[in-house]
């Protein structure tokens, strides 16, 4: 993950916006904005691939009529000066538009890289929180472990379930879903 400083910007033209992210290359790299700050984190490898690909076919078989699961690059909006990317997303059918999602998810998940995974636990995980994002979700690749985040009464990240290896976990939000880590390595674990 890079905090992005050497962009030309207008003198006094202050923090980022989301239309600021338009004008981006598309050079697979994946640009997203807290706050008014870029950060740009490098393309993904084969196992963080891998697992995400993977995971999204898990959800998408569990996933009921009024929820959506869409896998990055995918944007989740919030005013003008938040754009999130996680890997893997799902959100209510009804509060998608073509090219975002422009409410809070229900579940975000992030599978941890080494350049991304300190932002991932903390700032992102922060960001979603603050959004009311009702899951977020972390993936260690390298075991692989997964752990699970969810809010409490007070709105605050409480963590309900951790799963590593060939440990199934069963989750029930935002829907019914079993899942074992190794399994979502494929042919890699």
């Amino acid at each position: 993950m890079t905090v992005m400083a050497d962009i030309e910007l207008p003198a006094g033209s202050g923090p980022l916006t989301v239309h600021d992210l338009e004008g981006m290359p598309d050079d697979g790299r994946r640009y997203e904005l807290i706050d008014g700050v870029l950060i740009m984190s490098p393309a993904p490898g084969r196992r963080h691939q891998k697992i995400a690909y993977r995971l999204y076919g898990v959800l998408e078989a569990s996933c009921p009529p009024d929820f959506e699961v869409i896998g990055a690059p995918f944007a989740v909006h919030s005013g003008d000066k938040i754009e999130l990317q996680p890997d893997v997303l799902v959100g209510r059918d009804e509060d998608f538009t073509d090219k975002d999602l422009p409410a809070a998810p229900a579940l975000a998940v992030e599978v941890l890289s080494p350049s991304t995974a300190i932002h991932d636990l903390n700032t992102k995980k922060a960001v979603y929180e603050r959004l009311g994002t009702h899951s977020y979700w972390v993936i260690e690749p390298a075991e692989p472990a997964l752990t699970v985040f969810e809010l409490d009464e007070e709105g605050r990240y409480q963590q309900v379930a951790k799963a590593a290896g060939d440990e199934p976990v069963e989750l029930e939000r935002p829907f019914p879903v079993r899942i074992v880590p190794r399994e979502l390595l494929g042919r890699l674990g």
